[in-house]
């Protein structure tokens, strides 16, 4: 399963990021190619390295779900166009569920 989503340049850092498949929880690479719920421990890469963690990452479609890009600065903390959307992914939901109910 893919979205699409920009293409980022090259040499802009990105990090990859997915779907725990098992929870549904967002998960980011970390520089040793593992996965992590932990925002500060997310990876940044550029250029062929960048696009080899991806395939890496979308060759465990049984570990995640929809891998992809995300922009980020160099140390990793997220920046870039999509910043709103991956901060709420990032800091997880806004609501909690069967409030109200």
């Amino acid at each position: 399963m893919t979205s699409v989503r920009p293409k980022l340049k090259p040499d802009t850092p990105k990090a990859v990021t997915a779907w725990e498949t098992a929870t549904g929880q967002n998960v980011w690479m970390t520089a040793s190619g593992s996965w992590t719920q932990d925002v500060s421990q997310i990876a940044a890469f550029t250029g062929d390295e960048a696009e080899t963690r991806l395939a890496e990452a979308m060759a465990q479609e049984g570990i995640v779900t929809d891998p992809y890009f995300m922009e980020v600065t160099e140390t990793g903390e997220i920046t870039g166009r999509e910043t709103l959307r991956e901060t709420i992914r990032a800091k997880g939901p806004t609501v909690s569920y069967g409030e109200g109910a």
